[in-house]
């Protein structure tokens, strides 16, 4: 089971270099179901290894000139504050039993996987739904919305801060619309978003016992060798469908999760 793991974790950072989102989705999943991690602790883990792997990802974009650092920190504020209160302070307070219903209990583990079942459902609907229209990106004519990207980066930092996922399918159109950037900034710009909201939230977690390093580096490393890989392969391969292809992937595996963890026989 660990060496599919280890091969599921090459494919967090392909799908990061191929569609610049996604492998938060999968990191999860991986490290509960594969490595036996506890899901709360998964989601610190979840976050250094996004983290990491954005990093070297938005590095590759930047030497590319697609990566707006002024517009990305921007945005960055108001997510990496949310992101670090909710890793320091919010995640510690869930407790373990929550609740229990006619021999159902709904623990604090329980409920992370089933609230993430539901971001692999929506986030599938982001990648299958077809374009509608161009989006208006040139930035010249513009003034950013403050109270909008304010908000947009409390919700991406509760995201990111509860269930450690970049939350890449929102940021993208939230770059587009509310900072004006092209769709090729805008992912670039995402990934050093992602890699700031991550890295700093697993500040949050430092205190915790426990963590594997061991694991979590050799997770990290073949991520990032996988965001390298797939970077490369992204100008060889049609993206649109490889984007809906992995968004048949994540809604058949947000199904899967949400009947198993609500106890459904599978």
């Amino acid at each position: 089971m660990h060496l599919f793991g280890y091969f599921a974790s090459l494919l967090i950072g392909v799908s990061l270099g191929l569609i610049g989102g996604g492998g938060s989705i999968l990191t999860l999943p991986v490290m509960v179901y594969l490595f036996g991690v506890s899901p709360v602790m998964a989601t610190s883990y979840s976050l250094f290894i996004v983290g990491s792997t954005s990093l070297i990802g938005a590095a590759q974009q930047y030497k590319r000139g697609a990566v707006n650092i002024r517009m990305g920190v921007l945005f960055a504020i108001s997510s990496v504050i949310t992101v670090f209160v909710t890793r320091k302070w919010l995640v510690p307070l869930i407790p373990e039993t929550i609740t229990t219903f006619q021999g159902f209990t709904l623990t604090g583990s329980r409920l992370t996987m089933m609230l993430f079942a539901l971001l692999m459902l929506i986030s599938s609907t982001f990648m299958l739904r077809k374009k509608t229209g161009h989006m208006d990106t040139d930035n010249s004519h513009h003034s950013v919305n403050f109270s909008k990207l304010v908000l947009f980066g409390i919700s991406i930092g509760l995201v990111t801060g509860l269930l450690g996922a970049g939350g890449g399918f929102l940021l993208i159109p939230a770059l587009v619309l509310i900072l004006h950037l092209s769709m090729k900034e805008a992912i670039g710009t995402s990934l050093l978003v992602i890699a700031l909201n991550s890295l700093i939230g697993f500040l949050g977690n430092l205190h915790e016992k426990g963590i594997d390093w061991t694991l979590l580096m050799m997770v990290s490393t073949l991520a990032i060798v996988g965001i390298i890989v797939g970077s490369y392969l992204n100008s060889k391969l049609p993206a649109d469908k490889l984007k809906k292809g992995f968004g048949w992937f994540v809604l058949v595996m947000g199904i899967y999760i949400l009947a198993k963890e609500s106890g459904a026989r599978i």
